[in-house]
């Protein structure tokens, strides 16, 4: 996964960056809605619900979310919009249509129980089980960091078919057949995605592999936060994004 350079990418969106012609791919947490202390609770605004609603108007339903989150989540936070989605990273994929696809993912069964041992002396740890994959969140304990990483890994190790992916304050074990990367790479050959200028926004390393998929199919990435990304473009906030997507509903 390559990652360039925190200066690298120009923190002003192109005029024009968003057209009828584009697909757009979003990520939820931390690009979309504002991270928050434990998973549920994460809120979506009703005037960012508007604006979703009629971009996947605008861009005749080539809006998708991509997210680490079920889609089942999702649709909660995002009711009642039922967008296409790619959740657990791609484990679960609903097209535009409403058609789900699952993947196979193999067993979890060594990281969840290093994911318990861990909770058990440490309380503060959340475990987030998944179809797919595992996270364990260290927000309310950052001083565990290093006990938590050196845990998953050994774990990841012991296991078949898994990655070990680390987040903001989260490490989360997923199947190694599935990625974001992989997940808007299927959906680009699904109409009515297939044949626009894929765009990606998102803000943590996961989504890096995101970015080299629509760059790779003649779009861009646009990275949220002062991290290093391969992303071209880059906002500073969830904030910001909202503003973007606003912004640019007006001109389309």
């Amino acid at each position: 996964m390559k990652a360039s350079s925190s200066t690298s990418s120009p923190a002003t969106l192109p005029d024009g960056w968003l057209n009828v012609r584009s697909a757009l791919f979003l990520d939820f947490d931390g690009t979309l809605v504002d991270l928050a202390e434990r998973p549920e609770g994460v809120s979506a605004s009703a005037g960012l619900l508007d604006t979703l609603a009629a971009l996947h108007n605008a861009l005749g339903s080539a809006l998708a979310i991509v997210s680490g989150r079920p889609i089942e989540q999702l649709d909660h936070f995002l009711a009642p919009l039922k967008l296409a989605a790619a959740g657990v990273h791609g484990a679960e994929r609903r097209a535009a249509d409403g058609t789900l696809t699952q993947a196979d993912v193999p067993s979890l069964q060594h990281v969840e129980a290093a994911a318990v041992a861990l909770q058990k002396d440490h309380p503060d740890l959340l475990i987030e089980r998944k179809r797919g994959s595992l996270a364990l969140h260290y927000r309310a304990a950052p001083d565990r960091a290093q006990t938590c990483t050196a845990a998953m890994q050994d774990a990841v190790a012991a296991s078949e078919g898994l990655v070990l992916l680390p987040g903001k304050m989260v490490l989360e074990a997923k199947a190694a057949n599935i990625g974001k990367g992989i997940a808007i790479a299927a959906l680009l050959t699904e109409a009515p995605f297939a044949g626009r200028k894929p765009i990606f926004i998102g803000d943590d390393v996961t989504d890096e592999a995101g970015f080299e998929a629509v760059q790779a199919h003649g779009g861009f990435g646009i990275k949220v936060g002062p991290e290093p990304s391969c992303a071209r473009f880059r906002l500073d906030s969830p904030d910001a994004v909202r503003a973007a997507l606003a912004q640019a509903l007006q001109l389309l």
